[in-house]
């Protein structure tokens, strides 16, 4: 017997389970009126709900919707509520200017737009065929109609999540029922997610739908706690209030908790409890150590992509470890991590790090030569078996352990964020006084990276740093604009007039082990 895989499995198993067990705090301070407290059986009604307002909308299987929002109880049902009842849901980053929200709405073809009340200013540039202001007014009523059926397809698209690349425009990576399902439970299995477990929503739910951890969370009828913008003290208030036990972030989360660990009074709460789940960069060695000694947290790196949706390797303390001292674990989880559960990883011969399993993407949404381009056989594999080329440079050590040694894609991530160079580049050059730009990302000890700018000014200009700034803000997102503005004379090129990146990296980088940060 074979029976698809969806996300409809996760939901209602907490349905059937654990119905009346809280579900969901959603965040209290809401610019939409929050939802409060959900159980299960009301979360899992709100999502048949959202499925019967689109049917209404006569919006069919397969259609897309897109949301632009904050963390909150209602993107986290729309998860299950759109892709659960055969659309597409497109969550997308509540950071990106308008004409970047306007160009995914365009590109995926959304007949559907929510956006997030703080939001509806600075977007309303952005027109779809039904756009909704999130909020009382425009929820689902509870009552309804039992929604249209769907004749379940794991192999469907459940999501597009776009993520910046080495193109000026980002791609949507198209996420299959299947992709989600698997990723989910391959997480939840390693991280031994259970149902006492309650999850902080410190990430972004539009991140890669959550790293779909919030899925191995629903799954098990643990409980959700909603953080709509994190901050370091919240953080630390909300574990000791509901007794957090897992999260997930960013190195730079991890730098904003112990920040405010410093000077939180008295004892710090999760000590012993709480496990942090961290990616999007590899964290210091410094850091890691710090969540142990200071914190008495449990740090878990991850590795993966939105195309691998995300899970590829983990790297958590092993029995082997328990004898080391923190110094010396903390060398160990450094590392990216071992390959997780159904994954494969290799290095090919130039030092890319190749993956293949059941978590890699269908392909970039209406792209099929940029999907070619990432998932094709490796050059020295004679029997042509398709890996996905993940762009980071890496090495693989005698205990199968991946360490990311630099990146082979012109991408910086900072914050946890991808940011694509040549993206940045044109905005940076589209003001009349620049004659030459290169973005590079550049070591911060607290971001990762950051973005700085290497701009030749046109003759005579008299354009200052603020002003190149300024400006890039106005095409961009704030996360994307260079941090700092450098002027050169000219810019390291070969004979054929291709930038250098190397050399005008090189600066920055010769006194770093790995040339990612």
């Amino acid at each position: 017997m074979k029976v698809a895989l969806t996300v409809n499995d996760f939901l209602r198993r907490a349905e059937q389970v654990y119905p009346h067990r809280v579900a969901v705090v959603d965040e209290p301070d809401q610019p939409a009126e929050s939802w409060g407290t959900l159980t299960y059986a009301e979360m899992a009604a709100r999502a048949r709900a959202i499925a019967a307002h689109l049917d209404a909308l006569g919006i069919a299987q397969g259609e897309r919707v897109a949301i632009v929002s904050h963390n909150s109880a209602r993107l986290l049902t729309a998860l299950f509520g759109v892709s659960g009842s055969g659309r597409v849901l497109v969550p997308i980053n509540f950071r990106l200017v308008a004409e970047e929200v306007s160009y995914i709405v365009d590109h995926c073809g959304a007949r559907v737009l929510y956006v997030d009340p703080e939001l509806d200013d600075t977007l309303a540039a952005v027109v779809c065929e039904h756009r909704f202001v999130i909020g009382s007014d425009t929820d689902a009523p509870p009552t309804h109609s039992e929604p249209e059926a769907w004749a379940y397809d794991e192999d469907a698209t459940a999501t597009i999540n776009y993520t910046s690349g080495t193109t000026a425009r980002p791609k949507g990576v198209q996420l299959t029922h299947r992709n989600i399902w698997l990723n989910a439970t391959t997480f939840g299995w390693h991280l031994g997610i259970n149902d006492r477990d309650v999850y902080l929503h410190t990430l972004p739910q539009f991140h890669c739908n959550g790293w779909g951890l919030l899925y191995a969370v629903t799954g098990m009828g643990a409980q959700h706690i909603i953080l709509r913008k994190v901050d370091g003290a919240e953080i630390l208030r909300r574990v000791e209030q509901h007794g957090v036990t897992v999260m997930c972030g960013a190195p730079a989360v991890a730098n904003m908790i112990l920040d405010a660990a410093a000077h939180w009074k008295g004892e710090i709460p999760g000590r012993g409890r709480v496990r942090i789940v961290c990616a999007g960069a590899p964290p210091p060695t410094k850091t890691i150590e710090r969540i142990e000694t200071e914190l008495g947290w449990e740090l878990i790196q991850i590795y993966g992509l939105t195309e691998t949706t995300p899970l590829l390797t983990m790297n958590r303390s092993r029995a082997e470890y328990d004898t080391l001292s923190s110094a010396e674990r903390a060398s160990k989880l450094s590392r990216a991590g071992a390959a997780t559960i159904g994954v494969e990883v290799r290095i090919s011969p130039d030092g890319e790090i190749l993956a293949r399993g059941n978590h890699i993407m269908a392909g970039y949404w209406n792209q099929p030569d940029a999907t070619n381009d990432a998932i094709h056989p490796a050059a020295d594999d004679p029997a042509g078996v398709h890996w996905f080329h993940t762009g980071d440079g890496g090495i693989i050590d005698d205990e199968s352990y991946v360490t990311i040694t630099d990146r082979k894609k012109d991408v910086i991530i900072s914050g946890g964020e991808n940011i694509s160079s040549i993206e940045v580049e044109d905005a940076v050059f589209s003001h009349p006084e620049v004659a030459e730009v290169a973005v590079i990302g550049v070591p911060d000890e607290k971001w990762g990276e950051l973005v700085l700018a290497l701009v030749v000014r046109t003759p005579s200009s008299t354009i200052t740093e603020a002003e190149v700034i300024a400006h890039t803000k106005s095409k961009l997102a704030s996360y994307k604009c260079p941090k700092h503005v450098v002027f050169r004379d000219a810019l390291a090129r070969t004979a054929t007039g291709k930038l250098q990146k190397f050399k005008l990296r090189e600066p920055y980088w010769n006194d770093q082990q790995r040339q990612i940060h």
